[in-house]
């Protein structure tokens, strides 16, 4: 893929920039309930989030043993779960409404420290994300390599976060 940072900078950051405020706007709104029963979206994304995590532990792997092609189809695998994620999860959450947590004590407080934790560096993904998908794309490499050493530790904890949410959702339903 030719580079045009020109053009692909200014898109990066504008949708970086619109995701989160959609995301936060849909996330005020009381569930709409227009999908039907979407109960099972919880297990598909923990899901989602544990093969993103084995996709971006699979692409380091493959990178550090000079697997250019491999380490490539894994990211981009990365990044599309990450993205059927995203949209999935702003269907549950318009559908649903916001789901409260039902842990008590300390608990509770591990629980929204994760959670705390993992919904600032999700968006902050976005555009580390994207930016270094880019600059692996357009043969940039050393601008890769620069932001990967960020993109990579940030990314892989929210997608383990996402499955460790979860888990510990369920259990306070004891589902």
């Amino acid at each position: 893929m030719k580079s045009n940072d020109s053009k692909f900078i200014p898109l990066i950051t504008t949708v970086s920039i619109l995701i989160p405020i959609v995301v936060a706007i849909l996330m005020r709104l009381p569930g709409q309930q227009v999908f039907g029963d979407l109960s099972i979206l919880p297990l598909f994304h923990a899901t989602l989030n544990g093969i993103t995590a084995v996709c971006l532990v699979s692409g380091f792997i493959l990178i550090l043993n000079k697997k250019r092609a491999a380490h490539k189809f894994c990211m981009l695998a990365a990044l599309s779960l990450s993205s059927v994620f995203l949209v999935s999860y702003v269907i549950y959450h318009f559908d649903a409404g916001h789901v409260a947590y039902n842990g008590v004590g300390t608990i509770r407080t591990v629980y929204l420290t994760i959670l705390v934790s993992h919904i600032i560096l999700a968006t902050a993904i976005l555009p580390l994300a994207l930016f270094t998908v880019y600059r692996g794309l357009t043969d940039q490499l050393d601008k890769h390599r620069r932001i990967a050493k960020w993109t990579l530790p940030i990314w892989l904890y929210v997608a383990i976060t996402g499955v460790v949410i979860y888990v510990m959702m369920q259990e306070s339903y004891n589902l």
